[in-house]
């Protein structure tokens, strides 16, 4: 069976972070596929102010476009939001019936799970994928109370410490500094050339 990973996002813009733990997950799990989902309307990021999604895709585009594996999915941009990621899992389920799917996710999501938007559909729908950082404390068993049926559908990666934020870089760019090697050199001229985030 098809195993396919997604990794959801607002993506602006996409750095080496992003990139360095979609390939450790798809060594990791042997995704056939890694599915990037950049968020139109993500809920719990309604007060930020967000590139127009044009630009991100670009730059995603540009950033993965070497990478065989890698792909960029538009289910969460082409749809009216508020966007949650059940929904999304839905959609991507009926698009690739045949696939297992692992929704990707950090530590941190992993530990404020309970109080996403569905989450016993969301586990049922996909396995979970969480990328653990060193020192991390979680565990498959964190939830066993709320969440009992999480512990058999997840999956953790040991993914290396990158301290490199996509809010970071905007304020390393809106500050006049340097951002090369924070992101790859394609998003870098992107971001230069369409003068982003000055």
């Amino acid at each position: 069976m098809e195993r396919i990973g997604i990794l959801g996002g607002t993506f602006d813009p996409p750095h080496i972070g992003h990139l360095i733990l979609a390939q450790h997950a798809l060594d990791a799990i042997g995704f056939s596929r890694l599915l990037f989902v950049p968020a139109a309307d993500p809920p719990h990021k309604q007060q930020e102010t967000k590139s127009p999604v044009e630009h991100r895709l670009a730059m995603l585009d540009c950033a993965i476009v070497d990478n065989p594996y890698f792909a960029i999915s538009r289910v969460d941009v082409d749809r009216p939001g508020p966007h949650y990621s059940v929904d999304m899992v839905r959609l991507l389920q009926a698009e690739y019936p045949q696939a297992e799917l692992y929704f990707i996710m950090g530590g941190d999501s992993l530990r404020d799970l309970p109080r996403w938007h569905q989450p016993q559909e969301l586990i049922r729908l996909c396995k979970i994928a969480v990328m653990r950082r060193p020192q991390s404390t979680i565990s498959r068993t964190m939830h066993s109370d709320t969440l009992p049926e999480l512990a058999e559908r997840l999956t953790i990666v040991d993914a290396p410490l990158i301290d490199v934020s996509s809010t970071a870089i905007v304020s390393r760019c809106a500050a006049g500094n340097s951002i090369r090697y924070l992101v790859p050199d394609a998003v870098l001229a992107y971001i230069k050339d369409h003068q982003l985030y000055r």
